[in-house]
C-alpha cells in the first residue's frame, strides 16, 4: 500500500488567511480559529447558519468481498447491518479496550468508506492493515483526494435546498447521497448537531475553494457566516459532544469516555476489545468518567487543569470555553466516581465547578436555536 504524504493543514489555508482568518491548530491541523469574534460566529450556528471548514479528516476506502466481515470484527459498532448510503460511528479499540480511533463508516454498493482524523492517519492505516490477514480486503488511502465543508444551524436546511436542491428532512441521520452542486460532483451527508438538521459536503480537493465560495454566498444570504474552531469548540461543549483527541483517546476505555450508548453495538458479536467492554458493562461502573462541567470565576480553565474536592484530587479538565450565550465557562473533564454525580461541586484554580448535564443544565438559552 503506497503512503500519501498529506500536510496537516486545510487546503483552504491561503483562502482563509486572505479573508482575515486567524489560524490555529485543531485536531493536529492548521484550521481557522476565528474570523472576527468567536461569540458572533457561534451565534451563526445557534440562530442562522454557520459554514465550517472540516479538513482535518482522513478518508479510507475498503473493497473486496470480505470488507464487511473484516471491519465488523474490529470496530465497535454494527457494520453488517449498514444499508447502502447509510453510516454509523464506531471506535477502534486495542485488545485492552483503550480507544485508538473514532471512525465513521459509510456503506456503498461495492465498498465501505471510512472517515477518521488526519492527525492519526499513518498509525490508523498501520493498525487497520495489521488486521488484514486472511481477509480478501483492499485498503486504499483516499485522504489526498477529498475535503469536507459543513453547514449547521436553523437555516442550514434552507441553504442545502438552495445550493444543492436537497431536502434534508428526507435524509436519515448520517445518510449519504451522491449529488452534484452545479458541475461539481460531491456527496452530501446529513448531520444534526444539537438536533438541528445540517449537512456536510465531501468533494474533490481541487474543487474545495470554489465550493467554499458557493456555500459562503449561501450562508450569507441567510444572515450567517463562517465559524472558526474557537466557536465550534464552545458550540460542541454546549451540545454535550465530546471530541476525539481532546475529551477521549488512548487513555480511556469507552465507558470512561461516556461513549457506550453512541458508539457500540452490544448485539453484533465479537470485535477487538469486546471482552473489556463487556466486563465493564457487567460491573456497571468505572473509576473515572467523563463529565460535563459549569465553571464560575473569570475565564476558562486550561486543558489539564486540576479539579479538587475538600482539598483532595478529584479529576481534571479536558476542554473548556465560554459560549456566546453565557458569561462563564463550561467544559468537560474526568472525575473520580466518588465525585461524578450531577450537582457535585468541585474546585478549580479560578473558582467552583459543578458537575452537570448538557444541554439541559444550560437552560433556555442553550436551546434557543431549536
Amino acid at each position: 500500500m503506497e503512503e500519501t504524504a498529506v500536510p496537516l493543514e486545510t487546503p483552504l489555508a491561503a483562502l482563509h488567511k486572505s479573508a482575515g482568518a486567524t489560524m490555529g491548530t485543531w485536531f493536529g491541523c492548521e484550521l481557522p480559529s476565528r474570523w472576527t469574534d468567536a461569540r458572533v460566529e457561534q451565534e451563526f450556528a445557534r440562530r442562522t447558519v454557520a459554514l465550517v471548514d472540516k479538513n482535518y479528516r482522513a478518508y479510507l476506502s475498503f473493497t473486496g468481498p470480505d470488507r464487511v466481515r473484516y471491519l465488523n470484527a474490529i470496530l465497535t459498532n454494527n457494520i453488517k447491518e449498514l444499508g447502502v448510503g447509510h453510516g454509523n460511528v464506531s471506535l477502534l479499540l486495542n485488545p485492552q479496550g483503550h480507544i485508538l480511533a473514532e471512525i465513521e463508516t459509510y456503506a456503498a454498493a461495492e465498498s465501505l468508506f471510512c472517515v477518521s482524523y488526519a492527525m492519526i492517519r499513518e498509525r490508523l492505516i498501520e493498525w487497520l492493515d495489521k488486521y488484514i490477514i486472511m481477509d480478501d480486503v483492499t485498503l486504499t488511502d483516499e485522504t489526498a483526494r477529498y475535503g469536507t465543508l459543513g453547514i449547521e444551524g436553523p437555516a442550514a436546511a434552507g441553504v442545502a435546498m438552495e445550493v444543492a436542491g436537497v431536502e434534508l428532512s428526507a435524509f436519515a441521520e448520517l445518510e449519504r447521497r451522491e449529488i452534484a452542486v452545479g458541475a461539481v460532483p460531491c456527496w452530501i451527508t446529513r448531520r444534526s448537531p444539537g438536533g438541528v438538521a445540517g449537512c456536510e459536503f465531501l468533494c474533490g480537493r481541487e474543487k474545495l475553494a470554489d465550493f467554499w465560495q458557493v456555500l459562503s454566498a449561501g450562508v450569507k444570504k441567510h444572515g450567517g457566516g463562517p465559524m472558526g474552531y474557537a466557536a465550534l469548540s464552545a458550540q460542541r461543549l454546549a451540545q454535550g459532544v465530546a471530541w476525539f483527541g481532546y475529551d477521549f483517546g488512548e487513555k480511556q476505555i469507552p465507558h470512561e469516555a461516556g461513549l457506550e450508548t453512541t458508539h457500540i453495538s452490544y448485539t453484533k458479536g465479537c470485535y477487538t476489545g469486546q471482552e473489556i467492554v463487556e466486563r465493564v458493562r457487567s460491573r456497571g461502573q468505572v473509576n473515572r468518567r467523563r463529565v460535563e462541567l459549569i465553571f464560575d470565576g473569570a475565564g476558562a480553565p486550561e486543558a489539564g487543569a486540576a479539579l479538587t474536592a475538600d482539598g483532595k484530587e478529584a479529576g481534571s479538565v479536558t476542554r473548556a470555553a465560554v459560549p456566546s450565550f453565557l458569561a462563564h465557562a463550561i467544559g468537560m473533564g474526568y472525575v473520580r466516581k466518588d465525585y461524578n454525580a450531577i450537582g457535585t461541586k468541585l474546585s478549580w484554580a479560578g473558582g467552583m465547578a459543578v458537575v452537570s448535564k448538557f444541554p439541559e443544565a444550560l437552560g433556555a438559552e442553550a436551546a434557543a436555536a431549536k
